[in-house]
């Protein structure tokens, strides 16, 4: 129940249904039972404690046993094999590339460190690199073709003639093998001039704009070299930047205003309507932010009673701006109840380490960007692409990129790919959540397949949240 609606959700058949209060509390005799129906005792309880009548018991147990019968509720599980997901061997279709290990901010809580990923070394990727990067990434992904780059750092606006150069080395590659490489920049904005705007806008399917909310909230937490605050300078840029990137001048306007809350702003659904109101961004993620005990400003298991009523506020709100008509988008909240993904698909996660890689300025290849410094998870280095390519970056006969990669390492993420561990297994938001992010199990637990709980229990209110919103949508 949230907000006044009782809602039923079958993970497995992905029917929503809406009930009153009576059909909910006979659903919950069923839950009791296991999915069987109830004996009469526990009918008899349900109308003496609730002055329910018989007949109008009698008549929800119906439907409910209606619903039962045709798959609507509680449907048998989806016995979703390796061979389902995959029924080809799984390819790296997107990088996470870096484009320099600096940055000009000195946010408190990145998991970058001051951009130099905790090794002391501030680098930028040369273009040589980047290319040798590139290359890797066509002749792993095999069979695929729509690949995706994202430019990130540290902050790659630092590094912008390298940004550029990639770019026009994507589009010209793309032209000679035939595959689509998108491409995203993620970025503080502390840089973003007209000149890197147009060239984004032109280029760039994607650009994540990093901005936590209200003013004393982002000064807080994201200062600049100086201990300053940023808040004055990149809202305005991203202010201007939404403005072009959302005209009609723009060849691309996919975006997102990105943003971390943290203990120190539990009210974030505050920042969420800052972003939107104040900034005029549609498109907004606001992620916990993952931090050790002790930091300070960590997400602790005590604040989450507030965090859930926060999601649910910021859902009202959601709610709100799609009933005037102009609709405000949340990442977490957009799940499409009609036309979505199929259950191979939706129980697919991010491919960390198999279907997804990061490289860094030296050219090494990590599973992903939060793991970018654990030394015994390296993959390679693009740089052994020499010992296996013509030089123009294609394969020579008989040669993969699994050559120049460590297969230890590649099997770590191999055995992660499908969603089975047993906290997993019986969790509704399964199908939504792709088993959660091994970076943020492995530094919240210690362990790749540790229970990063806090985690778990957003992702299930964010799905509550998401069902609750297409139930309100059917009002409209």
């Amino acid at each position: 129940m949230m907000k006044g609606r009782f809602i039923a959700y079958d993970s497995e058949s992905a029917a929503l249904h809406e009930l009153d209060q009576t059909a909910y509390d006979v659903l919950n005799l069923y839950i009791d039972a296991g999915g069987q129906k109830p004996d009469s005792a526990s009918f008899a309880g349900l109308q003496a404690a609730k002055g329910y009548s018989a007949a109008d018991i009698a008549d929800c147990a119906a439907d409910i046993d209606m619903l039962i019968r045709d798959g609507g509720l509680f449907a048998p599980a989806n016995e979703v094999g390796f061979s389902s997901l995959y029924p080809e061997t799984p390819a790296i279709k997107a990088m996470c590339l870096h484009i320099c290990h600096d940055c000009n901010l000195r946010c408190k809580y990145c998991f970058a460190g001051t951009g130099d990923f905790g090794t002391g070394k501030r680098s930028m990727l040369d273009l040589e690199t980047g290319k040798k990067a590139i290359d890797f990434l066509i002749a792993a992904s095999g069979k695929r073709h729509h690949l995706d780059i994202d430019f990130f750092g540290g902050e790659p606006l630092m590094n912008w003639p390298v940004v550029v150069a990639l770019t026009e080395y994507c589009e010209a590659k793309a032209l000679e093998t035939g595959k689509e490489l998108r491409l995203t920049i993620t970025t503080n904005a502390l840089l973003l001039d007209e000149e890197k705007t147009a060239f984004i806008n032109e280029h760039m399917k994607n650009c994540v704009l990093s901005i936590d909310g209200r003013p004393e909230v982002h000064d807080r937490m994201r200062p600049g070299i100086n201990g300053k605050g940023s808040y004055e300078a990149v809202s305005g840029r991203i202010k201007a930047f939404l403005s072009e990137r959302t005209s009609e001048n723009s060849k691309y306007t996919e975006h997102y205003v990105r943003g971390t809350y943290t203990r120190n702003n539990l009210d974030f659904s505050r920042d969420v309507i800052h972003l939107a109101e104040a900034l005029g961004a549609r498109q907004i993620s606001v992620e916990p932010v993952v931090s050790p005990d002790g930091s300070g400003y960590e997400i602790r298991p005590e604040d989450l009673p507030q965090i859930e009523r926060e999601y649910e506020d910021l859902a009202e709100y959601i709610h709100e701006t799609r009933t005037s008509g102009d609709t405000v988008h949340f990442f977490h909240f957009i799940m499409d109840m009609k036309g979505g993904p199929c259950v191979y698909k939706r129980l697919k996660g991010c491919g960390v380490g198999v279907e997804y890689c990061a490289v860094t300025p030296d050219g090494d290849i990590y599973p992903c960007h939060q793991f970018v410094g654990e030394t015994d998870l390296k993959m390679g280095n693009v740089h052994d692409m020499s010992r296996i390519t013509d030089g123009q970056g294609a394969l020579l006969p008989g040669k993969t990129t699994e050559e120049i990669l460590d297969p230890g390492v590649r099997k770590i993420f191999f055995d992660r790919l499908m969603p089975n561990r047993e906290f997993c297994k019986t969790c509704f938001a399964r199908y939504t959540c792709g088993g959660g992010c091994p970076a943020n199990s492995l530094h919240s637990t210690g362990d790749l397949d540790g229970q990063y709980e806090v985690g778990c229990r957003l992702a299930k209110k964010r799905l509550e949240c998401s069902l609750w919103l297409a139930v309100a949508e059917q009002d409209a």
